[in-house]
């Protein structure tokens, strides 16, 4: 799969890939030299997304075979294991972070609409329709706290648009 790489601090780099298993595996820069490839298992059907929001914390993303959005984490001294946040996505999802103790993870489901999941902090939001009518992946970023931006192509080809202010969805 296309890899997908993160930093949670200086002069450090993980990055993750789908295996020709169907598994995810690992490899990381330490600031002197690369880690080996590991495989942190899994059975994955798109590639994977993966956010860091703090350091030495990274969280990972990926479409499962029941077409659910999977979760598997690492905490700053072991992985968890995969857990299933449920929903039932088409494309691989994209995950950003804001803020410390804060992810929202978006995807195309059911009509192809945008879907959004959230954490808090303390427990994830329930999966929330955004609406619209996509046909690509969705590529997200913020630039500011409680800011985020995401994009898509649409039926007619072109680029749209939704954000989050802070207090309202838009676009």
């Amino acid at each position: 799969g296309t890899p997908e790489c993160v930093s949670w601090g200086p002069n450090r780099i993980d990055c993750f890939a789908k295996g020709t298993d169907n598994a995810m595996y690992h490899r990381w820069w330490n600031g002197s030299a690369w880690g080996g490839w590991e495989s942190l298992g899994g059975v994955i059907t798109s590639d994977i997304s993966c956010t860091a929001w703090s350091a030495n914390r990274i969280d990972c993303f990926a479409r499962g075979t029941d077409n659910a959005m999977w979760h598997r984490w690492w905490n700053g001294s072991a992985w968890g294991g995969w857990e299933s946040l449920g929903g039932v996505i088409n494309l691989r999802p994209e995950c950003v972070s804001w803020s410390t103790n804060r992810i929202d993870c978006f995807a195309r489901g059911g009509g192809n609409a945008m879907y959004h999941r959230w954490w808090n902090g303390s427990a994830w939001g329930a999966w929330e329709s955004l609406g619209g009518v996509i046909t690509s992946e969705i590529s997200c970023t913020t630039w500011s706290a409680n800011r985020i931006d995401c994009f898509a192509r649409g039926t007619d080809n072109a680029m749209y648009h939704r954000w989050w202010s802070g207090s309202a969805w838009g676009g």
